[in-house]
């Protein structure tokens, strides 16, 4: 069996989907689901389906091998980032090398790098009067939203669309393609 690790900082919707996605797959399972915000949603819905969390501060994340030596507890071997904010530290890297995905409320390399996430990212779409917009899936390395791009979907920005119904197009796409893509990153 093939154990995933899910980082998270926020709601956890993404989450939510690949566990339920994985919860009967016969090769691949959601082993952990890590965390940098103890007050995050993300702990509430994890806990309800019954995967185990982890949560970390900065220090255990970017001066020491805390969360890898958590990793290690549970024999991790792939990673997913799933609305987590912070720059992957080089041990995990070096750990994980080509073994850490993310996704991205964006066609990258459009409204990526620090600070563009979530509604911020749609802000800007908008004020940019793009015509489509959508989601990158990605390999992680030293940069933010910067790695190989393994995956993109398009939707249609409208005229009338605003920051918060460009999240739901977002989000659609997300729920649809993200747990299929990670089924096929990892050769399944």
């Amino acid at each position: 069996m093939i154990n995933l690790a899910i980082f998270a900082s926020g709601t956890g919707s993404n989450a939510e989907n690949l566990i339920r996605h994985f919860e009967k797959h016969e090769h691949i399972r959601i082993g952990l689901v890590l965390c940098n915000c103890a007050g995050a949603p993300v702990l509430k819905r994890v806990k309800k389906l019954g995967v185990p969390t982890h949560v970390f501060n900065k220090a255990d994340f970017y001066r020491s091998d805390a969360v890898l030596k958590k990793l290690q507890e549970y024999h991790i071997q792939y990673i997913v980032l799933a609305g987590f904010l912070w720059l992957m530290p080089e041990n995990l890297l070096a750990a994980f090398p080509q073994r850490i995905i993310n996704i991205h409320p964006a066609l990258l390399p459009k409204y990526g790098g620090k600070g563009m996430y979530g509604i911020h990212v749609h802000r800007a779409v908008i004020a940019n009067a793009e015509k489509e917009t959508g989601i990158t899936i990605h390999q992680v390395d030293a940069e933010y939203d910067h790695g190989k791009i393994l995956f993109q979907a398009q939707c249609a920005v409208d005229s009338n669309d605003t920051p918060e119904s460009i999240v739901a197009k977002v989000h659609a796409l997300e729920y649809w393609y993200f747990p299929e893509i990670v089924e096929k990153w990892i050769g399944f």
